[in-house]
């Protein structure tokens, strides 16, 4: 699967912490979405994170350094850490 782009046209507002396989937040290992307009992109620092989009079908991609996830706006997705991760996500509007 390709993985899909931001568009050129939004900027970053606001970035998570860093976080690891033990302190990644519960919310974003289950079903969640950003809003209307939100887009996100997955950056992980070191490591391997598993980025499964569950609509409209399920797409499952291994992000790693050299691969960001594009969350696109209101599209359910969840994560899983693949061993150790280092990662962070920045929202774009």
């Amino acid at each position: 699967t390709d993985m899909k782009a931001l568009p050129e046209t939004v900027s970053a507002y606001k970035r998570t912490p860093e976080f690891t396989q033990d302190t990644v937040p519960a919310g974003l290992l289950r079903r969640h979405r950003t809003k209307a307009g939100t887009w996100g992109r997955i950056v992980i620092l070191q490591g391997r994170l598993r980025y499964r989009i569950l609509e409209p079908e399920i797409e499952e991609v291994a992000l790693h350094p050299e691969l960001d996830g594009v969350v696109e706006p209101e599209i359910p997705h969840e994560v899983a850490p693949l061993g150790q991760v280092r990662f962070f996500v920045e929202f774009y509007r």
